[in-house]
């Protein structure tokens, strides 16, 4: 029998440790500290360049192994009726459960079903064959009908035996308080009837689980993973404290409960999130003198990395956040579909993002291969500095008096925002992409089509007590009002903003720089208007005057830049250009560029945003 050890794959080459390639990388490095090498999160966890293996990891315990997740589809259309078709037609190609979005829900995204009646949900289901392996995840709406009383209540008077119905009724009181901001009572009055509730809808037979510790609204506000997870955690020991004050024993009420991420494109980080829930739990579960069991993780593509241009390449976005939380053991997995964020998605959009999932377990089998990080030396640190992390800041949640007293505090809401503002700035000065919104912007795109349904924004509340809201955000949104400034411009005037590319030199020496100049204007939806290399400061000046555009930006090397920029520059003054960029960092020739004219200079850091906006400004001649 042919064995590993008769196939040395690496025979012909000598063993290599990780000081041999530190030497290599200091050769490189060429007396630049290692450190800069490293990189943060937005928890500011160190992540190192390489990382030795894990020794001693074994696969923490999630899905049954081998066993696949399940395919979740959003059913959120406002018409019953469509929203029955929905359901039926994502289950007979594929899905393996149905997820309800109701109006007004924290996770709508502006859609929903209208209403949560028995006859809207006897609608919904017609045709639906509860305990056939379907799975059913509700989100009921606090304060707005309830629908997992009213659809147990269907399931009960169809005759089916509750307890074969795989029905998470994801109960979210104090998650959907944070994304409101505000609750008709406080946590202290809602603990006793939610519990009995829950109690009630168990003892009718239902195995639940029943409250849900959704994580989303951190992560849709930007927060980072370890705010997220604390968040979700300090959810979950409310829900639990409430149960079993309610006279639930703590066993069968940590059953009542499970656990709802959002995953994202970071993959390694997606991971590490994931795996870290689990962890954590485990840790809560210890302190409460259980012994640990898999809790039920449920993740959804990140509403925050959509981005409206360009919608295609959500979909890539979409692929790598199902692969990540695919492989770090995710029970069920909602693909929110790339037109999402323009509007009520299509049938296409829906198929794809369901086939999304069939292709990722059918073809590449991701599901085959239970916890396929483990030993992994990075994975294993993000995760392990992760528990850390989240621990600590789930511990100042519970001294603030638990997550309901630091909403109230606004403990939760600063240490979000704070992150948030963190990632806008990156977003801001292009050092976190978004490709097709900040980055490689396509200004000829084809619009994609959305449903004829429009979205119902919240409408203001003014319930008793009120609080600083989690918003959901989108980061490439600063950026998708400047092309929709753009788009509107060229509906009015018949042509967009422009800037001219005044190119120095031979192609060899302004391509890069122009390529650059390209994207950076263009992301705002500011055209940019290609030329050849010029030499002849005349020449130059014709064909900006030429082009229609009242900006322009040089752009060349830096040895070119020193012959001809000053030239140049004084040239497309002579011509009444509005304002001049050039295209590089202008390091000590700064002073000598703007006295010949140049205003402005755009490289990667700076911060495109505010240069963009600007622009505006200065091609609309406010």
């Amino acid at each position: 029998m042919t064995t590993t050890d008769d196939l040395p794959l690496a025979a012909d080459f000598p063993p290599a440790s990780y000081d041999d390639w530190r030497k290599l990388v200091d050769g490189v490095l060429k007396g630049a500290p290692f450190e800069k090498l490293a990189g943060k999160t937005s928890d500011g966890l160190a992540i190192e360049p390489i990382y030795p293996r894990a020794k001693g990891a074994s696969p923490l315990a999630g899905r049954a192994a081998a066993a696949p997740w399940q395919i979740m589809q959003r059913i959120d259309h406002p018409d019953a009726a469509k929203a029955n078709a929905q359901a039926l037609h994502d289950l007979e190609n594929g899905a393996s459960g149905l997820q309800l979005e109701f109006a007004g829900g924290p996770g709508a995204r502006g859609f929903g079903i209208a209403d949560a009646t028995p006859e809207t949900l006897k609608r919904v289901f017609d045709g639906v064959h509860f305990g056939a392996g379907i799975a059913i995840a509700l989100n009921p709406v606090l304060g707005r009908g309830n629908a997992g009383v009213n659809l147990a209540a269907l399931i009960e008077a169809k005759r089916i035996d509750p307890s074969k119905v795989d029905i998470r009724f994801n109960y979210q009181a104090l998650s959907t308080m944070a994304v409101r901001g505000t609750t008709a009572a406080a946590w202290p009055e809602i603990e006793k009837p939610f519990a009995k509730m829950i109690g009630e809808l168990k003892g009718r037979g239902f195995r639940g689980p029943f409250a849900l510790a959704d994580g989303r609204p951190v992560h849709d506000a930007g927060g980072s993973e370890a705010q997220e997870l604390a968040f979700a955690l300090a959810i979950a020991v409310s829900y639990l404290r409430a149960l079993e004050a309610g006279g639930m024993a703590l066993d069968t009420a940590r059953s009542a409960l499970s656990f709802r991420l959002g995953a994202d494109a970071d993959q390694f980080m997606t991971m590490a999130k994931f795996r870290a829930m689990r962890l954590l739990w485990a840790h809560v579960e210890q302190a409460c003198g259980l012994a640990p069991k898999p809790v039920f993780v449920a993740a959804e593509t990140a509403w925050r990395m959509l981005t409206q241009r360009d919608p295609y390449v959500n979909l890539l976005r979409g692929t790598m956040a199902t692969f990540a939380a695919g492989l770090a053991g995710a029970n069920t997995i909602t693909v929110l579909p790339h037109t999402l964020a323009l509007g009520l998605p299509d049938a296409f959009a829906r198929r794809v993002a369901r086939n999304t999932q069939l292709v990722l377990l059918e073809e590449s089998n991701l599901a085959k291969v239970s916890d396929p990080a483990a030993g992994s030396g990075g994975i294993e640190a993000l995760t392990g500095q992760l528990c850390e992390a989240a621990w600590a800041l789930f511990q100042e949640i519970e001294k603030a008096g638990g997550v309901f007293a630091a909403l109230q505090q606004g403990l939760i809401q600063s240490k979000v925002s704070a992150t948030r503002k963190l990632r806008e700035t990156n977003i801001a000065r292009r050092k976190d992409l978004l490709t097709g919104a900040t980055e490689f912007p396509n200004l000829h795109e084809t619009p994609v089509t959305v449903e004829d349904v429009k979205p119902v924004a919240s409408a203001p509340s003014s319930e008793a007590i009120s609080f600083e809201a989690l918003s959901p955000m989108r980061l490439a949104a600063p950026f998708e009002a400047l092309r929709d400034r753009s788009d509107q411009i060229l509906k009015e005037r018949g042509v967009r903003p422009k800037v001219f590319l005044a190119n120095l030199g031979p192609a060899a020496d302004f391509s890069a720089r122009a390529t650059f100049a390209r994207s950076f204007f263009e992301t705002g939806g500011i055209e940019a208007i290609d030329s050849e290399g010029f030499t002849d400061p005349a020449a130059l000046a014709a064909a900006y005057k030429a082009s229609g555009a009242n900006l322009a930006c040089l752009c060349s090397s830096d040895k070119d830049y020193a012959a001809l920029a000053a030239d140049a520059a004084k040239a497309l003054q002579g011509v009444g250009t509005r304002y001049i960029y050039l295209a590089g960092w202008p390091g000590e020739r700064e002073a000598a560029f703007r006295a010949a004219g140049v205003n402005d200079f755009v490289f990667a850091g700076g911060d495109a945003l505010a240069t963009l906006q600007e622009a505006y400004r200065l091609a609309e001649g406010a």
